[in-house]
């Protein structure tokens, strides 16, 4: 079942006697977590009725037994498992997952990671009309902007282009992240303002305007030396703040679209858009980039984006900051 479904689902009272949540990404299984722990109980109800349980501080004869107990005043019970990839000896639960009780709302939150398909526990839920088993998955990068641009319209707000780029550069794909610096923006902006700018993103999530990856893409992209060494100076003096790697990612992303734009046969606006998977409102920054790179000399800066990498990560390097390698290898993007 679907994210959407499930949450769907529990605000209009319909639950089920097992959520099995599972996965690498711990945003979506939390939202599921939390929006069932809101809904299932009445206020008065949860005294007697509510019980979080941590993997590394119970066991399951413990879980089994207090899932097996009956409500007290209410037509339910709620236990939540948090952590649940630290429980032990998670395959004596298969009984219980066969035949749960149906006053019992339990829900396993398995983060980070996805259990052995082949366990007989897991063959005991999977396929079950009374449980819900949901993986969460890690969006990929490309997948983190739209995302941010879907969230944003649900919170009844517009996001400026270039905002949600700045977020998605600088957060990357953590989605909690990503979900704690909108509500930052939302506070900051008031009730009035219906629409996220650059500037909102700016002044309120800590990113330099004029210092950060998208910059530095941008003045590569037009072959703008005395901006970009700027830049790198800048990321030089601040190597927490603008780890190599991060830089490198950033890079890499669009060069390697840059790539694949040399070959697309159909270059209007709403091919390139369609098949690089990006806004058209970022089309302009192909079409740049190709005027001022050869596809041989973006072939080279891909496998300069990827070297570099290693290096910054100690491969083939002694001992050049991260500082010194930025400059090389801006260097010899641009010459």
């Amino acid at each position: 079942m679907k994210f959407e479904d499930i949450i769907k689902q529990v605000e209009q009272g319909v639950f089920a006697p097992i959520y099995f949540l599972y996965g690498e990404e711990p945003f979506f299984i939390d939202k599921i977590s939390e929006t069932i722990q809101k809904h299932a109980l009445k206020k008065e109800e949860r005294g007697f009725n509510e019980t979080i349980l941590y993997g590394k501080d119970t066991d399951v004869i413990n879980l089994i037994h207090a899932a097996r107990r009956y409500p007290m005043g209410a037509p339910r019970q709620l236990i939540i498992v948090r952590e649940a990839q630290n429980l032990d000896k998670m395959e004596l639960m298969e009984s219980y997952f066969k035949t749960p009780l149906v006053s019992t709302i339990l829900v396993i939150n398995y983060k980070y990671k996805s259990p052995d398909k082949r366990t007989k526990f897991y063959a005991a839920l999977n396929g079950q009309k009374h449980a819900i088993l949901f993986e969460s998955k890690k969006l990929y990068d490309n997948q983190v902007g739209p995302w941010i641009s879907g969230y944003v319209k649900q919170l009844g707000l517009t996001i400026d282009p270039k905002a949600q780029v700045l977020l998605t550069e600088f957060l990357g794909a953590e989605l909690e992240k990503v979900v704690q610096a909108i509500d930052k923006l939302l506070v900051a902006m008031g009730p009035g303002n219906k629409h996220i700018s650059v500037d909102h993103v700016v002044k309120n999530i800590g990113i330099s305007k004029e210092y950060n990856p998208f910059e530095l893409q941008a003045a590569l992209m037009h072959k703008d030396v005395v901006k970009a060494n700027r830049i790198v100076k800048a990321f030089a003096a601040n190597p927490k703040d603008y780890p190599l790697p991060m830089v490198t990612s950033t890079l890499f992303g669009y060069f390697s679209k840059l790539l694949m734009y040399y070959y697309l046969p159909d270059k209007s606006k709403g091919a390139v858009a369609s098949a690089l998977k990006i806004a058209p409102f970022f089309v302009d920054n192909y079409q740049t980039g190709a005027k001022n790179y050869s596809g041989i000399k973006v072939a080279q800066i891909i496998s300069l984006l990827r070297e570099y990498d290693m290096k910054s990560k100690g491969f083939g390097n002694v001992s050049a900051t991260h500082g010194d390698l930025l400059k090389e290898l801006v260097f010899k993007i641009l010459h």
